[in-house]
């Protein structure tokens, strides 16, 4: 049964730094590039970040770009997010995603106050 168990969600001010993990069990975890997603206005999900299956490769959308920091850990199974300098606009429920698999996390919570 496949999971992709998300922890380290919370509430910081604006300015403050969250990291985000998610566990990928029952699927192979190194094969597959892996994102990270949140709610936006008029859309279900936009895309955050990407990060290819070796780590070797990234991708940001504009909002985040030298803030974010997308990495994993494929001996541990675990994908990540760093977020640095966050601010109001980057509250919402950020999801992991197992790219060309279609595999979505719960979502971890972050609330970034003013």
């Amino acid at each position: 049964q496949v999971q992709l168990v998300e922890s380290g969600g919370g509430a910081v001010q604006g300015g403050g730094s969250l990291r985000l993990s998610c566990y990928g069990a029952g699927y192979s975890f190194g094969v597959w590039d892996m994102s990270w997603f949140r709610p936006a206005p008029g859309k279900e999900r936009e895309f955050v970040a990407r990060i290819n299956w070796s780590g070797d490769t990234t991708n940001y959308t504009d909002s985040v770009k030298g803030r974010f920091t997308i990495s994993r850990d494929n001996a541990k199974n675990t994908l990540y997010l760093q977020m640095n300098s966050l601010r109001p606009e980057d509250t919402a429920l950020y999801y992991c995603y197992v790219n060309s698999r279609n595999y979505w996390g719960q979502g971890a919570r972050v609330t970034v106050s003013s």
